[in-house]
């Protein structure tokens, strides 16, 4: 298998065809899978917005100040306001904003960024990644994923994380298949969409110098069910239920409600 960056993309502005830019610079085979970070696709999509765009409600000023308190600087009550409304549920206010998104990924501050914004204050996620994928995937020929940068528990860093996804499912069953020993395995789901987005991030790179899109050549999803499964849901969702009922204190203590 190889993975390779596109070269040569420029800046994304707000209704570039995308398609077009990535097949002008690459030669895409049908079993290719084109790795796409969501930053490009939101400005594609014209997902830039200015801070003035989210007047702060009373709960985004609670959430801005008690924020403020714990890192001993000032927020910005807009920037809270906007995760508000981009977000389905705020699992946690402090230490950080936890929240989920409309499309189920749930991460730190709804996904919003700061940064490589030229011309605005915000970049919002894409709307509906998958059908950005699909998008993207009618016009390329081959599958897509669009992907992230996400932090996840019990470890440091950040990895490439799936957000939407087209042309393959997202996850290989291998429920029913045989380890070397003969034994069923009765629990293996493999988050291929999310594998692949990690080894994309690997040749994307972040920063000043990073690129957007990456190829992953020669990879074969194999004789296997797929599933479209990714988000959990809220009723299986063991962790998200237990940080409902956590709160941060002053002291960094915690405290379970009820």
């Amino acid at each position: 298998m190889e993975v390779f960056a596109v070269p040569g993309l420029p800046e994304i502005r707000e209704g570039d065809d995308l398609a077009a830019l990535v097949a002008e610079r690459v030669d895409l085979r049908p079993d290719d899978v084109v790795c796409v970070a969501s930053t490009v696709v939101s400005k594609a999509e014209g997902r830039g917005a200015a801070l003035d765009d989210f007047p702060a409600s009373e709960r985004a000023h609670e959430v801005a100040r008690r924020l403020s308190e714990l890192a001993g600087e000032e927020k910005d009550p807009r920037f809270a306001q906007a995760i508000l409304e981009e977000s389905e549920e705020v699992i946690l206010d402090a230490p950080f904003v936890l929240a989920v998104t409309r499309f189920g990924h749930i991460t730190v501050n709804a996904g919003i960024d700061q940064s490589n914004v030229p011309d605005h204050d915000l970049l919002l996620l894409p709307e509906d990644p998958t059908a950005s994928a699909e998008a993207l995937s009618g016009s390329l020929g081959c599958p897509v994923v669009v992907t992230d940068t996400s932090g996840r528990p019990f470890r440091h860093g950040q990895r490439g994380v799936a957000l939407g996804w087209a042309g393959m499912p997202a996850a290989r069953d291998w429920r029913g298949e045989s380890d070397r020993d003969g034994r069923e395995l009765g629990v293996t789901v493999q988050a291929v969409v999310d594998e692949l987005a990690g080894a994309a991030n690997l040749v994307t790179g972040e920063g000043d110098g990073g690129t957007p899109v990456a190829v992953v050549r020669g990879f074969a999803f194999g004789d296997h069910e797929g599933s479209d499964l990714l988000f959990r849901s809220t009723d299986r969702d063991v962790v998200r239920s237990a940080l409902r009922e956590w709160t941060w204190t002053p002291d960094h203590t915690t405290h379970h409600e009820g």
